[in-house]
């Protein structure tokens, strides 16, 4: 079993889904995180999609600041993980097809 597979991280994933608007997203992301976390998070999806798109760590770190070692694992993740940057990016970009 995945070290990430605790009660805790159940009732955090159940709170995260019961959200319904990014303003809650904002309020309660506000509140259960630091503002450095949450950027963080959203520059490793940025990156992610950056990766896909064929960028290199260069422009990568030029464009967002990241290191290397960050972007490498997030490359690490895209290429290996357990496929929930590939799953998101795709529903993103279907979503902004449909505009």
């Amino acid at each position: 079993m995945s070290k990430l597979h605790t009660k805790e991280v159940e009732e955090l994933f159940d709170a995260i889904l019961s959200l319904k608007t990014k303003e809650e997203c904002y309020r309660f992301f506000g509140d259960a995180c630091t503002i450095k976390e949450v950027l963080e998070i959203a520059q490793r999806l940025k990156a992610a999609k950056m990766l896909r798109q064929g960028v290199n760590y260069a422009e990568i770190t030029k464009d967002t600041g990241m290191s290397t070692a960050t972007i490498s694992r997030v490359n690490r993740c895209l290429e290996y993980g357990d496929g929930g940057y590939s799953m998101i990016l795709d529903r993103l970009e279907k979503k902004e097809s449909k505009k």
